[in-house]
């Protein structure tokens, strides 16, 4: 109906016709692209806004944003593809997102049309994007992350196993920051993060993805003199372990994130212990509580944590950046990556490089004595934005000492960020990132590589239900 039509038609309209064309159209903006199919892979762009002489704080393409969002690709051998989740969006210049998945097809190298699980009607912050667990019938569950009290969060789980066509949506929920593990002969342990008036460390349990314990309360450090708490986490699961790495907030000043501190549980979060087995009582609330690894704070340091894995005896391992502060540019240089590890019987740690972006982000995976970081840590086309080109770093020394292997992109249009492991990858799709211009809204591309550095870029544009890449 044109718009000049409607306004004559409601300026002659009785009140009840005027009442009935409301709820119509209330209707219409109401419809979404849940479990709609899309033509092609295409990130969502984003800034915060918040911006200094070097910049914004972080922007650009950030379609697997964030370091808090946990797993966001699974491998699937029962089926032999790569599922994963991401931040989409409708158009090169659209910021309207999108919780997406799409899957590789590992037998012949084709990748489905993306499917909309849920339609964030008009948010554009990648904040609310989705994580990925997978369930031991195959079902495909995708935590969908909210923001604050103001946009709830949700768990979806797929009509039919290892199937993107459709899904249910299970719960609504206040979460944010979304990492779901699954622990054989468990369940599902989920840990999350609340804002409850700051950021606090929850988590949750479950045995089949339908019924779910309360909110547990794992962390909320308050300091003395302070009046508020704040945390990040990176989180993961080795065999019935679960674990976390996670900073603090002085005073819930997430500008002042520092400081490094570690649980594990291995018995679905009913104790908490240090990685050398002391009882630690939760939620954790003291400045000095054993938790704490590392105190970057009386160092002067800031924390952006990156990633977690485990060493071959299940001893965890931290991968994070540190700096002088929180803006951008020079000035809070060096940006180091670091890994922390416990070896057994303390805790270790090295520098691996240095970045020129507080939120370049990348992944740690661990094969034996082999240890690889895949980041960009190489200045891109903009300089002193999130992200850069991406390089390769390799220590066959458990982590001691690092050596750049190989620079993986380069001469590239659009910064790269956000580069994420998949969980049990198998070669071509390892790891995927997008891209993006930090200094103004662009398209964003999505990429995946390997191992040995291939790299492919995802489809912007489908025509087809199913496009072949060639990685031979």
């Amino acid at each position: 109906m044109k718009i000049q039509n409607l306004l004559k038609l409601i300026y002659k309209a009785p009140i009840l016709t005027i009442l009935l064309l409301i709820i119509h159209f209330q209707g219409v903006a109401q419809l979404n692209y849940n479990n709609q199919q899309l033509d092609g892979y295409k990130g969502i762009w984003f800034t915060l806004g918040q911006f200094y002489e070097y910049g914004d704080k972080y922007s650009g393409g950030l379609g697997t944003y964030t370091a808090k969002h946990k797993p966001l690709a699974i491998y699937a051998e029962e089926v032999n593809r790569t599922f994963f989740v991401y931040g989409g969006t409708t158009g090169e210049d659209d910021r309207y997102l999108l919780c997406m998945i799409g899957s590789f097809n590992h037998a012949n190298s084709t990748v489905t049309k993306p499917v909309v699980v849920y339609d964030k009607q008009g948010v554009d912050d990648p904040h609310d994007n989705p994580s990925l667990l997978i369930d031991p019938e195959g079902y495909l569950w995708v935590f969908i992350s909210g923001r604050n009290t103001r946009r709830p969060g949700f768990k979806y789980r797929s009509d039919q196993p290892y199937d993107i066509s459709g899904f249910t949506q299970v719960t609504q929920e206040e979460m944010t920051y979304p990492q779901p593990w699954p622990i054989e002969g468990k369940g599902i342990f989920h840990f999350f993060t609340k804002y409850t008036g700051v950021r606090e460390l929850y988590y949750e349990t479950s045995p089949d993805g339908q019924t779910w314990t309360e909110d547990r309360k794992l962390a909320g450090i308050i300091g003395e003199g302070e009046e508020k708490a704040g945390h990040y986490q990176v989180s993961g699961h080795y065999g019935g372990k679960v674990a976390t790495f996670f900073s603090r907030h002085p005073n819930g000043n997430v500008d002042r994130r520092t400081s490094l501190h570690y649980l594990q549980s291995t018995d679905f979060g009913e104790t908490w212990t240090t990685a050398d087995g002391e009882p630690v009582e939760t939620p954790v609330t003291d400045v000095d509580s054993p938790a704490r690894v590392i105190d970057y704070e009386s160092q002067g340091k800031n924390v952006y944590l990156k990633d977690m894995s485990f060493d071959a005896d299940g001893n965890p391992v931290a991968l994070y950046l540190t700096s002088g502060g929180h803006e951008p540019g020079p000035d809070n240089n060096p940006r180091e990556w670091r890994v922390s590890h416990y070896d057994g019987s303390g805790w270790q740690t090295s520098v691996i490089t240095t970045s020129g972006h507080n939120y370049d982000m990348g992944s740690l995976w661990i094969d034996g004595n082999r240890w690889t970081v895949i980041a960009p840590t190489v200045d891109g086309p903009q300089r002193h934005g999130a992200g850069g080109e991406v390089a390769i770093w390799v220590s066959i020394n458990q982590g001691k000492s690092w050596s750049m292997q190989q620079q993986i992109t380069q001469d590239s249009p659009r910064n790269h960020n956000y580069v994420r492991r998949v969980v049990n990858g198998q070669p071509p799709f390892q790891y995927f990132w997008a891209d993006g211009n930090p200094g103004g809204i662009t398209k964003s591309v999505m990429y995946f590589g390997d191992s040995e550095g291939n790299t492919w870029q995802l489809p912007y544009e489908m025509s087809e239900e199913e496009v072949r890449i060639e990685t031979q």
